[in-house]
């Protein structure tokens, strides 16, 4: 069973990979059409939407019916719902990371930052996010002082 559902899906998302053929899957979204009513959204030859249609038919995405000299095509969702629900655990694994990422973004926003790092230290020694105090800045100054006077 396990070897079918991933051949299905191979197929699936090889369909899905070409952006014609997701336009194609759109346009069906819509209702059914003619192979010539799909080929007149393209600019090309009727054997090449044709050719596109055949990749969808066979990966099980798309059928054609037949109703006097017509044959519709019709999109098929029991594939594409295979596909949803095989990338469900990923969407719910990245949407609890989003989750986290708003909350986290939202305490820091407000203020409340208990996870945030430290500002990182400048080639100074100072903290890169605070100016230094004018106290501060006058020890700095007089430290300075006596080393200048001493170069020779």
């Amino acid at each position: 069973m396990w070897l079918s559902m991933t051949d299905e899906l191979t197929a699936t998302f090889a369909a899905l990979a070409n952006p014609t053929r997701r336009s194609i899957l759109a346009q069906l979204a819509k209702g059914e059409a003619t192979v010539n009513e799909l080929a007149a959204s393209y600019a090309m030859s009727l054997p090449s939407v044709s050719r596109h249609l055949k990749v969808l038919e066979r990966a099980g995405l798309v059928s054609k019916g037949r109703t006097a000299q017509w044959r519709p095509c019709r999109l098929e969702v029991a594939r594409l719902q295979a596909a949803d629900a095989w990338m469900e655990p990923y969407r719910t694994f990245y949407e609890s990371r989003l989750d986290r990422l708003e909350a986290q973004l939202r305490r820091m926003t407000a203020g409340d930052e208990p996870g945030r790092p430290a500002d990182p230290p400048t080639p100074s020694g100072r903290s890169a996010g605070k100016a230094p105090t004018k106290q501060k800045v006058a020890k700095n100054d007089e430290a300075a002082a006596p080393r200048a006077g001493r170069r020779r």
